[in-house]
């Protein structure tokens, strides 16, 4: 959850982290978007959001009373129901600390951001993260969510060395807007957290080219057992309006699922699957070494929706590799699994207003499915940092709130469809959104609806998993200032008939609704 959620800090910073560097030769003009002191060599930003929240979804286990992530009805044991309504407010602040020594005269910088989580009134004089607010509170809670490095050996280039954001974009990760990380690229939707590693990047006016290494888990030191992930994406713009990209990711996981995230573990056979909502493959405790690629390619057209009216992304992405298990004690590979699985998405749009608020998308996304799980020795469906991290990767930005997951989050991170691949059933789908600014860049609102179809049906259910319905009025009282209020509903449709996805009960569950009010603040 704290990989997911440092990244919620620029949802409202359209453009701030471009002041951070003022003397880097390679960004000049970033420092004229958000006017700062001259020369400030630490700068700081504060990130505050709260939110008072009314649902029908809550989780079984008692344990789960706080950070709850991943699919509902799945592994986090979510499930909706008329008896109750869940009333709760929650809180999130995070700081965030850019220092860039005058000495250096731009080309060396250091940030550093934390994150403080809490529902209200959960416990006090403990230790641990996501919560702390009862009374007396003096909770240990402070999360680590960022430590790099950032170079500027030269005009253009930028290596940042750390724990830091490992987004599937070639985008500077520290001064690009949160909408072209979530409308454009992969969209987040397969590695969309934090890692720790060295990227290197080359940006110009026409290509951005980025190199990344990073270390998933390290396990044993004196063993080859680490998780590793290698990326190379190329983004050309090719026209005034249009960009077009491609990529390879691999992941090598030599872990036999060592490590990961607190009891669930993690790969391809722990029990973080389940509660992320992606497939989990039915293999044995044998010793296992996994290869993973990702070839994609992706486009956009008027990425910021003001060099005329119509605007355009989407993406191609194929997942290819094999899971080989050896026998305890032998050097011998026994078996192997073979994976094959596909992803598009294209997402497009007409601003008939004066603002980006004033604006008519539709959003659709499809996965393939496996209808045999592992039984023909191929795995068909998709494979996301998921299978990793909790959350890995957040398919977001598309305007849903329950069939796919919202931003709009603290400790809870819950929705239909938390992995696109949808526990390996595939998905077919999308949402429909009209926006306006009801007061220019003041007042804004939305009405939107969303619907989905599973690939592959599961055992004892059918295609249709539901539709939905939104709704949200903000008003912004100042600069990164904004108070909000959202509502959704979601119709269940016969996916949910199934013992597989509907957390095991004899009949398709309670219709889930939500609805909150919250307010942002940046404050820097």
């Amino acid at each position: 959850m704290d990989k997911l959620l440092g990244f919620f800090m620029i949802l409202l910073l359209p453009s701030i982290f471009m002041a951070q560097e003022p003397g880097n030769a390679g960004f000049q003009g970033f420092d004229k978007v958000v006017p700062t002191k001259a020369n400030k060599e630490l700068q700081a930003f504060v990130y505050f959001y709260q939110q008072n929240v009314a649902m029908n979804i809550a989780p079984q286990n008692d344990f789960l009373k706080g950070q709850i992530v991943g699919r509902l009805f799945g592994g986090n044991t979510t499930t909706t129901s008329n008896d109750f309504t869940a009333l709760y407010a929650e809180q999130r602040i995070i700081p965030f600390f850019v220092y860039a020594p005058r000495i250096f005269d731009g080309k060396a910088t250091i940030r550093t951001s934390f994150e403080i989580d809490w529902t209200w009134g959960d416990v006090a004089y403990g230790t641990g993260g996501n919560l702390g607010s009862a009374i007396s509170a003096d909770q240990v809670n402070i999360q680590t969510q960022n430590v790099e490095i950032e170079l500027v050996p030269g005009k253009n280039w930028t290596i940042n060395l750390g724990l830091q954001r490992m987004f599937d974009t070639p985008h500077d990760l520290y001064r690009t807007t949160v909408d072209k990380f979530t409308n454009t690229g992969y969209r987040l939707a397969y590695f969309g957290t934090d890692g720790v590693g060295v990227s290197v990047r080359r940006q110009t006016d026409y290509n951005k080219t980025k190199l990344g290494f990073y270390k998933l888990y390290e396990n044993n030191v004196e063993l080859n057992d680490d998780v590793t992930l290698m990326e190379l994406n190329h983004q050309i713009n090719i026209a005034p309006k249009w960009n077009v990209g491609g990529s390879v990711y691999w992941v090598k996981d030599n872990s036999s699922g060592k490590g990961g995230v607190s009891i669930l573990g993690q790969g391809y056979a722990s029990p973080l699957a389940n509660y992320n909502g992606t497939y989990r493959f039915p293999i044995s405790a044998d010793p296992y070494q996994s290869d993973v690629v990702w070839l994609g390619t992706y486009f956009s057209r008027n990425e910021d929706m003001m060099l005329d009216r119509w605007f355009m992304s989407g993406f191609f992405n194929y997942n290819l590799g094999s899971i080989r298990q050896k026998a305890k004690g032998s050097n011998d590979f026994i078996k192997s699994v073979s994976m094959g699985g596909f992803a598009a998405n294209l997402r497009t749009g007409y601003r008939y207003g004066q603002t980006t608020g004033d604006a008519v998308t539709a959003d659709l996304i499809y996965t393939s499915g496996d209808n045999n799980g592992i039984s023909d020795k191929k795995y068909s469906g998709v494979i996301t940092a998921n299978t990793w991290g909790s959350p890995g990767g957040i398919f977001i930005g598309h305007g849903g709130y329950l069939l796919f997951p919202h931003g709009n989050v603290v400790n809870r991170f819950v929705a239909a469809v938390t992995d696109i691949s949808n526990m390996g059933y595939g998905i077919v789908g999308g949402t429909l959104n009209l926006a306006r600014d009801l007061i220019p860049n003041k007042l804004h609102s939305k009405i939107g609806g969303a619907a989905g179809f599973a690939s592959v049906a599961p055992v004892g259910g059918g295609n249709f998993m539901g539709w939905e319905a939104n709704g949200k009025l903000g008003y912004d009282f100042g600069a990164f200032l904004t108070v909000e209020a959202h509502a959704a509903y979601m119709g269940l449709g016969d996916f949910y008939d199934s013992a597989l996805t509907n957390g095991g009960v004899s009949e398709r569950p309670v219709n889930p609704w939500l609805g909150f009010v919250c307010i942002k603040w940046l404050i820097f």
